[in-house]
């Protein structure tokens, strides 16, 4: 497992962002073009995944199908990763699963919940998208992605997606590293002018769409 610390930084812009990055004193540079990541979101009945989070259960599991591509409708190669968070640690544990189409939302839930079987079946709450950029230090310690132009549109209330209506105007800073490494994390912060915030797109998804 690793930590990974967020920051929500509303009052700054996407260039003055990378810049910080850029001029950081141990000398992140971007690891990998942009893309953009796609997400649909799982939970229970109940919404287990989301009441957990809301109130701070801090070993806790969250569920989504993931793909790349900037057209939402071409979705190759995606994956089901499952998250799993104790404090601030936090890991996955990923599979592959079969090609899928938007419209045919209820037979990636039964694709997902044969994988994860578990006393309440999952459902597809919440789909989401967001570009995102990469940076890592020179000694590979170090990375932190830079998440942007944030879109969402409720699957509880409206099964069938036709555009996203629903946007989140921040940009989320997510420093991420190895147990190990966290002996060094103050050379590292101390130049990174952000507030640390408890951020999960899911549960602002949510919230935003209902």
């Amino acid at each position: 497992m690793r930590f990974e610390r967020k920051y929500r930084v509303e009052n700054l812009s996407m260039p003055h962002i990378r810049q910080i990055i850029k001029s950081h004193p141990a000398s992140f540079y971007k690891l990998y073009p942009n893309r953009t990541v796609n997400n649909i979101y799982f939970d229970t009945p109940n919404m287990v995944c989301l009441n957990e989070n809301l109130m701070g259960i801090n070993v806790r599991k969250k569920y989504r199908a993931r793909w790349y591509g900037d057209d939402i409708r071409t979705i190759i190669a995606p994956k089901l990763e499952i998250k799993y968070k104790e404090n601030e640690l936090g890991g996955k544990t990923t599979f592959p699963l079969s090609p899928f189409e938007l419209s045919g939302i209820k037979g990636l839930q039964k694709e997902v919940n044969n994988l994860v079987p578990q006393q309440f079946a999952l459902q597809a709450t919440l789909l989401n998208s967001y570009e995102r950029s990469y940076w890592g230090t020179n000694d590979g310690k170090f990375r932190i992605t830079i998440d942007s132009n944030l879109r969402f549109h409720s699957l509880l209330h409206s099964p069938n997606f036709k555009q996203y209506l629903h946007r989140d105007h921040v940009v989320i800073v997510e420093l991420k590293y190895e147990r190990e490494d966290e002996k060094d994390l103050r050379r590292i912060t101390r130049f990174l002018p952000f507030r640390l915030s408890k951020n999960s797109k899911y549960v602002n998804g949510i919230l935003l769409t209902q």
